[in-house]
């Protein structure tokens, strides 16, 4: 295959079918949600037979246990698929929305309008879910897509696009609206990151090798995370028993995601009381804390087992574990929490438990990440769960897009003037 001339052929597609989605009425967009939403389920099992193919063939080939963990689809994962997509169909359309519109002296009315961002261009490893919810997010904001999957997902990311292709051809649109690159060919990355005239964005979902190649090599802009070093602080005015069960959540609900807490921190005055059951709870589970000389000596003091304590090298406050590891470091107070997450932190997500709201407010306030959270698990941090049916991908970037990216981050506003025969004087 000739990659180059594969990928501009995509890349050509796909700029003649977003004019054509840009076009499309909402019921449209929805009718193709729903029907592949309703692909999706019929064909469950035909998915996770082709998702069995992966990972068999990942694990002969020494996947990591992370990466392993974000191939694997279940019934629980395939369901969430297709409830995302319904979400999607359920959530207003943004695009066409026009935002404070005004009079102006001159008689003219001048506001914003939301409308797609173009072609987006979305490259990841394992998840096969990344298939459908992207499918899903820029069918909804006008958008067409490349979506260029791992060569570890290949059998489940073709699976999940005939599921694709079957909705948007229920509802009348073009094939070519949402278009999975076939060949695992590596130069098909280097070809989509630089097709200036037909991609308008890219996003890339990953290790931070991926994204941090993507970024340096990258033509086109790219929203983007490098990594999730997530923080909870446990304030000394902290109800303990819910700092236990936040961390607990926090760090073993899941290893292998960017939301994972991998950095905990507790404030001195409260260390003592808090590190022992904590500390309990996570060698229970199995997880390595890698602590500072004062929350080992706590730790060891309260019994917890010697094979699960290590002292923390600098290197381990920034650091994406991604396994049954964390930080753990006991700090002088919110101050010091919140210099250690600003400095050390990748800006992704970092929570908060403490009973006092003056404290709680100057968290959310201070601390410079794109999800702040106050008395919950990190784990919430993705578009599921804040309501936007899915995400496309997270964004510690400050401009245009920042945090778990939706509908509306697929999406830029253009000035609209509004006049009747008015000409400047």
């Amino acid at each position: 295959m000739d990659v180059k001339s594969y990928m501009q052929t995509l890349g050509k597609q796909a700029r003649e079918a977003a004019r054509a989605i840009a076009r499309a009425d909402t019921n449209q967009k929805n009718h193709a949600l729903l029907a592949m939403a309703a692909a999706i389920r019929r064909d469950a099992a035909r998915l996770l037979e082709a998702n069995a193919r992966d990972m068999e063939q990942a694990r002969a080939s020494g996947l990591d246990a992370a990466l392993l963990d974000r191939l694997q689809l279940s019934d629980q994962t395939v369901a969430g698929m297709a409830e995302g997509l319904e979400q999607i169909a359920a959530l207003p359309d943004p695009v066409g929305e026009i935002d404070g519109l005004k009079y102006r002296p001159s008689g003219i009315q001048v506001g914003k309008m939301r409308v797609p961002l173009g072609v987006i261009g979305i490259i990841y490893e394992a998840r096969p879910n990344v298939t459908a919810d992207a499918a899903g997010l820029c069918l909804k904001s006008g958008n067409a897509a490349i979506l260029r999957g791992g060569s570890e997902a290949l059998h489940s990311n073709q699976a999940i696009a005939a599921c694709v292709r079957e909705g948007l051809e229920a509802a009348g649109l073009p094939a070519t609206v949402v278009q999975v690159v076939e060949t695992t060919d590596r130069a098909a990355v280097g070809e989509l990151i630089t097709m200036k005239d037909y991609v308008d964005v890219i996003v890339p979902r990953g290790g931070k090798g991926l994204i941090e190649r993507i970024t340096g090599e990258a033509r086109v802009p790219v929203i983007k995370h490098l990594h999730g070093n997530c923080h909870v602080y446990v304030d000394d005015r902290a109800d303990l028993a819910k700092a236990l069960k936040i961390v607990e959540n926090a760090k073993t609900q899941r290893y292998g995601t960017c939301n994972t807490t991998e950095s905990l921190l507790v404030a001195r005055g409260v260390a003592a009381a808090a590190l022992p059951e904590i500390g309990k709870m996570l060698a229970g589970k199995g997880v390595e804390m890698r602590g500072c000389p004062e929350a080992l000596a706590i730790l060891r003091g309260a019994g917890v087992a010697a094979d699960k304590l290590k002292a923390a090298v600098d290197a381990d406050w920034t650091e994406e574990y991604l396994g049954p590891i964390i930080a753990v470091k006991v700090v002088d107070d919110l101050d010091a929490a919140m210099i250690h997450i600003n400095t050390h932190g990748s800006h992704h997500t970092d929570a908060i438990v403490t009973e006092d709201y003056g404290r709680a407010r100057r968290f959310l306030r201070e601390v410079d990440s794109a999800s702040v959270v106050v008395n919950a698990s990190t784990r919430f941090a993705d578009g599921f769960e804040y309501g936007l049916g899915a995400e496309i991908g997270i964004s510690t970037d400050k401009i245009h897009a920042r945090g778990p990216v939706g509908l509306e981050g697929l999406t830029s506003q253009k000035w609209v003037v509004l006049g009747d025969g008015h000409v400047r004087g």
